[in-house]
């Protein structure tokens, strides 16, 4: 904030009278400049098409660029049919031009949290189709953050946010598994996904189950990219899935992670026998069973329940739930 003093005139005539008002107007008229900004803040929107953004408010005028569905625009001047805005094509490139006025949703439009998150909803579904929309997924993604960032009291607000990191986060899973380093045994030794999206929802819907089911994802980054036929990759991954299912018992996810660290239990059944560790082979298979029938009896409804039975059975018939073991 800038501070402005105003000192005292001493006026003896009416000249000077003339000079203290004309400095008191100088004055008022920098105070409005300087408060300009915050009685004309400009409102931003997301793109419910794809727009093509001109040189000026004239279709037949020099086209400069499109505008993607979930990209941002900050609307400049409001032309009625026409709108001067400063739009993000991409993450690095902002232009400025005109768009017709049309299908840009923004935190004072109705049920806008509802139209965002319907087109983002469609966009998702168009890309899991074999022939959908190319960069539906990446719409998607954009879109539900939008009704997060806009809408941020909207009962879809958690759920949205999630879906736009878990796109994010499987479109560079894909990307990082096709990495070199994704053979590594370490988890540290290999690419990972950018975490940032993911602890945002944790950290603006805590306690929630769309926090669990962020913190579930934050897993991958901790597993290791091979485990070469080594105890200790599946020893501390199970340790892992294990902690998060008593610390988070409520999550959607819960009973996968149990399950997750039942079938690393069961795999170190085989595992500990090639490094001559019977002893621990045992234990493990006693360890694995107990988290199998955990699953069984705190998820009886779910799918990992029935996937749990025939791991317990796999493990009673003395079948090996890893290797290219034949018998």
């Amino acid at each position: 904030m800038i501070a402005l003093r105003i000192f005292p005139f001493r006026t003896r005539n009416h000249r000077g009278r003339r000079d203290a008002a004309a400095t008191k107007a100088i004055l008022i008229g920098i105070l409005s400049l300087l408060l300009l900004p915050t009685a004309f803040a400009a409102e931003r929107g997301a793109m419910m098409r794809v727009a093509n953004i001109y040189l000026n408010p004239d279709s037949t005028s020099a086209k400069l660029g499109e505008v993607e569905r979930g990209r941002e625009v900050i609307i400049l001047e409001n032309g009625h049919d026409w709108l001067h805005v400063e739009a993000n094509i991409t993450e690095e490139r902002t232009i400025t031009g005109w768009i017709l006025n049309q299908g840009v949703v923004g935190a004072s439009t109705p049920n806008g949290d509802k139209i965002l998150y319907g087109e983002a909803a469609d966009s998702e579904d168009q890309a899991s189709q074999r022939r959908g929309r190319r960069g539906a997924a990446q719409d998607a993604m954009r879109l539900y953050y939008r009704v997060a960032d806009y809408f941020p009291s909207s009962p879809l607000a958690g759920e949205a946010m999630y879906r736009s990191a878990d796109i994010r986060w499987q479109i560079e899973k894909a990307d990082v598994s096709t990495r070199p380093s994704a053979k590594e045994q370490d988890a540290y030794l290999r690419e990972g996904m950018d975490e940032h999206f993911m602890k945002e929802v944790m950290k603006k819907f805590a306690g929630t189950k769309w926090a669990d089911m962020a913190a579930f994802e934050l897993i991958d980054n901790k597993l290791c990219g091979d485990w070469q036929g080594a105890s200790k990759c599946p020893e501390k991954e199970a340790e892992i899935y294990e902690k998060y299912a008593s610390e988070r018992s409520q999550s959607p996810k819960a009973a996968e992670a149990l399950y997750d660290a039942a079938w690393r239990k069961s795999a170190l059944i085989e595992i500990y026998k090639t490094e001559d560790q019977q002893k621990k082979s045992g234990e493990s298979k006693i360890k694995a069973t107990a988290l199998a029938q955990k699953v069984v009896a705190q998820y009886p409804q779910s799918d990992w329940a029935a996937r749990a039975e025939r791991l317990l059975y796999l493990m009673q018939q003395g079948i090996p739930t890893y290797g290219n073991t034949i018998q």
